[in-house]
Parts: structure tokens; C-alpha cells; sequence
């Protein structure tokens, strides 16, 4: 895989500060140069303008003499650092501020034409060549008895007005550098946050692809990214663990499968070359068909413990009464209490209590929690079951007085094949597949199963079931 999402990062960065430049570098000159000619061109005019309706306007009705009007010119032409002439309509300049008075010189503007302007109020251009460089021109009419007696003239050199453009581009510029430079950041943050997390997980998938499940790697992140990384961990520790748990089970099956295969071939091998004679064949035939039933036991709890996990599965639930098929679970086990000279006492709440659950489920449960139980009570003690109701539920507990389970065994006697070390010397038969065929029937019908034991004292299971309405209706 190519690791390009970094460098098209990078790449899209440096495009984006190369063009942003060039189009700053394009662009700003000559929109901020139409600012300050539009600027300096509305401010212009308006001083035009006043000076036609006073100045201008007083010495063309001779209530003002020319030196008066001259002195105040020069006084407003060096505030604004422009040039101001008094112009008569046939070209004849009657003032201008950049020349000294004199009367008997006479100036004219050849093909003067005050309509130069067209539709705007400024020109920018050399003003009919009076001047050897641009300028930017506003020009107001002097009117007097709605006749235009003359013009107003400013005149401002267009390099000041380009100094003043090229400088504030060339913040523009330093300030698009800087920024630019300063969003770095952003790419440093992108960096940390984003990209080297990212790498991270992608390096750790690559793990995962190859097999190795076991790989552990860590984002101190709160956002998204972090959420995505502890979510692959900890997918991968669930794939890891559900492979080890795959490996165990195979060897603990395998384990279960091989014992009583190798006890049925040695028995048999036995008796074919004679090393057990015809007299003992009936006693270990009989341990042979021990061996069988084992095989075919663990063999049915596989199948069970299969069809329980297979999605979809569909439980044939109906409303019956749990009390009677506990009764006829217990019954079942007469004979075996017999032999360890066991009592089992059912104290049920009301005759009949209905539930709706699978019944055929429900009765794997009883036996397999009542073997349990019997399998591990000492001889002359009594196991209990009882049903209790609460909030719609029917809890069900299977109590003993056994040798109970360690306190460290307890998380784990729902695994497939586990066995406590305590269990071994008494449960000989056992595939360790009772409880998690029990675990799985509650869950699926939405159900909880909790354990209490102490060691040395006894264990009890309590599981729950949804009352049935057919016995809300009863009550």
C-alpha cells in the first residue's frame, strides 16, 4: 500500500500557498490602486465642488479679488499635495496653484473639452499634456445665473496614489505570507492529531491482517480517532480471544475424545490377544460401554451447545407450568439420589406457576443444574429447589451443600470444558459443557443466571423467567 495521504496533504498545502499568493500578487494591485483612485477621486471632487459654489464663484462675480482666491488655492492645494486650477470654458487657465500670479501671462490648455470625464467625475491621464506623467483629474463646473462661467481643476500625480497602493500590498502579501506561515500550525496539528494516530492504526491493521492478534497499541486521544483505535483494540482482542478460546476448545476436546478412546481400544486389544481372559470380558465390557455413553454424552452436549449458538435459532416458546416439570426433573434423578443416599426438597411457590419460555430448554436446564448438583453434594445431604415470584419474573434456585466452588473458579464456570481443580476427583464424567449449555439457554430467552458458592459450603444457581399472562389472568 502506498502511503500517500500525508504527501497529498502536503502537496494540496504548497498549491494552496503558491496560488494564494499569485492570487493575491495578481489581484490586490490593481483592486487596491481603483480603491484609492475612487477614494481620492470622491474626495477630490467634493473639495471641487466647494470651491466652485465659493471661491470660484465670488471672483466670477468680482466679490473677491484674484489675489484673495490665489492665497487660499495655495492654501488647499498644499494640504491636499495636489495641484488646483481655475479654468474658462474656451482653455485659458485664470489660476493655478503650482504657478505664481501673473496677470499678463496667459496660459491656455489646447483642445480643452471639460467633458472628458464621459460618465464619471475623474480622469486619470496627462490632462490634454499639460503634465508629463498621469494624474488623476476631477473637474466641477463654476456656475453662475445657470451658466457655466468655468471649471474647477484637481490635479494629483497617480505615483503617490501608486506608492500608497503598493505599500498596502505589499502588507497584503506580508500578511498572507505570515499567515500562511502560521497556518503551519494547522499542519503540525494535523500531524499529532490526526496523521500519527492514523498511522498507528493502519500499522496495527497490518498486524491484524497477518495474524498477529495479539498486537496492542495506544492512542491518547478523546475524539473519533481515539473512539476508532480503542474499538479496533479491542476487536482484536476479542478475535485474539476467541482464537484461543477456538485453540482450547479443540485440545479439550480432543483431550475428552482420546481418554475413553484409548480405554475402549485398550480394553478391546486386551481381550482379542488374550491378556484379559473370557472370564473378566463381561467386567470391562461393561467399562467399555461406560466409555461409550461418555463419548455419546459429549458428543450430544457439542451438538446442544452448537445449535444454542447458531444465529437465528427459533425457541418454540409456549406457556406451561414450571413447577410441574421441575417436579418430573427431580423425579428423573430418584434413582441417582438413591445410590448417594441424596434428598431433594422442592418448595414451590403456589401449585401451578406459569412461564413462558421453551419448555424442552427449560428442562435441560433443571437437569443439567441438578446433576451438577448431585455430582458434587456429599453423601447424606439435601439439595433445594425452589420458585419464587417478583416484578412478573419466576426466579428459580438450584442450592447445595457441596464442596462449592473456589472463589477464583467462578468467572470462568461458564467456559466451555472448564472444570474446577476441586471438581476433577469427583466429576469423572463430566465434559465440562453442562453450565454453558445452561448459560446459553437463559441468554437466549433474554435471561439472567447468577452463581453463589462458597468454598467447603455449597453452591446455588438462580436463574429467571418471564411470567406467562396466562397465569396474570389466573391471579
Amino acid at each position: 500500500m502506498k502511503k500517500t495521504l500525508y504527501l497529498k496533504f502536503l502537496l494540496a498545502y504548497l498549491i494552496f500557498g503558491i496560488f494564494g499568493f499569485i492570487v493575491v500578487s495578481t489581484f490586490s494591485p490593481g483592486m487596491v490602486r481603483d480603491h484609492f483612485i475612487k477614494d481620492y477621486a470622491e474626495r477630490f471632487y467634493s473639495e471641487a465642488n466647494l470651491i466652485a459654489s465659493t471661491y470660484a464663484s465670488e471672483l466670477y462675480n468680482s466679490e473677491i479679488d484674484l489675489e484673495t482666491v490665489k492665497d487660499q488655492l495655495d492654501a488647499l492645494a498644499l494640504y491636499m499635495n495636489a495641484s488646483i486650477q481655475i479654468i474658462n470654458p474656451s482653455g485659458r487657465v485664470i489660476l493655478d496653484s503650482q504657478r505664481k500670479l501673473n496677470i499678463e501671462e496667459v496660459i491656455s490648455i489646447e483642445n480643452f473639452d471639460p467633458t472628458i470625464t464621459g460618465n464619471s467625475y475623474y480622469v486619470v491621464d496627462r490632462f490634454f499634456d499639460s503634465f508629463e506623467k498621469q494624474h488623476l483629474t476631477v473637474i466641477a463646473p463654476i456656475t453662475s445665473d445657470f451658466k457655466v462661467k468655468g471649471y474647477v481643476s484637481i490635479h494629483y500625480p497617480m505615483r503617490e496614489i501608486e506608492r500608497v497602493s503598493n505599500k498596502l500590498t505589499g502588507i497584503f502579501m506580508l500578511t498572507f505570507v505570515v499567515l500562511f506561515l502560521l497556518s503551519m500550525i494547522i499542519l503540525i496539528f494535523f500531524t499529532e492529531i490526526v496523521y500519527v494516530p492514523l498511522r498507528k492504526i493502519t500499522h496495527a491493521t497490518e498486524q491484524y491482517a497477518s495474524g498477529n492478534m495479539h498486537y496492542e497499541f495506544q492512542v491518547d486521544s478523546d475524539d473519533e480517532i481515539g473512539y476508532l483505535a480503542a474499538c479496533l483494540n479491542y476487536m482484536a482482542s476479542e478475535i485474539a480471544r476467541s482464537e484461543d478460546d477456538q485453540k482450547k476448545f479443540v485440545a479439550n476436546v480432543s483431550h475428552d475424545f482420546r481418554s475413553p478412546l484409548t480405554s475402549i481400544k485398550g480394553y478391546l486389544e486386551a481381550m482379542l490377544d488374550g491378556t484379559i481372559p473370557p472370564e473378566m470380558h463381561e467386567k470391562y465390557l461393561g467399562i467399555v460401554l461406560n466409555e461409550t455413553e461418555r463419548l455419546t454424552k459429549l458428543t450430544n452436549s457439542l451438538l446442544t451447545l452448537n445449535n444454542l449458538n447458531t444465529k437465528g435459532m427459533l425457541l418454540e416458546k409456549t406457556d406451561f407450568d414450571v413447577n410441574n416439570v421441575i417436579r418430573t426433573t427431580a423425579a428423573s434423578f430418584e434413582g441417582v439420589c438413591l445410590k448417594k443416599k441424596l434428598a431433594i426438597e422442592v418448595i414451590l411457590t403456589g401449585e401451578e406457576m406459569y412461564v413462558n419460555a421453551d419448555m424442552e430448554k427449560i428442562k435441560q436446564v433443571l437437569y443439567n443444574l441438578l446433576d451438577n448438583a448431585i455430582k458434587f453434594s456429599h453423601h447424606d445431604s439435601v439439595i433445594t429447589i425452589e420458585t419464587t415470584e417478583k416484578k412478573n419474573k419466576i426466579f428459580v434456585s438450584v442450592k447445595d451443600t457441596g464442596i462449592g466452588i473456589p472463589k477464583d473458579d467462578l468467572k470462568l464456570i461458564w467456559d466451555r470444558f472448564y472444570k474446577s481443580d476441586l471438581s476433577r476427583g469427583k466429576d469423572k464424567k463430566g465434559t465440562g459443557l453442562g453450565l454453558s449449555i445452561v448459560k446459553e439457554i437463559i441468554n437466549s430467552h433474554n435471561e439472567n443466571i447468577n452463581v453463589i458458592s462458597t468454598e467447603g459450603v455449597g453452591t446455588e444457581f438462580v436463574f429467571s423467567l418471564p411470567m406467562s399472562k396466562k397465569h396474570n389472568e389466573e391471579e
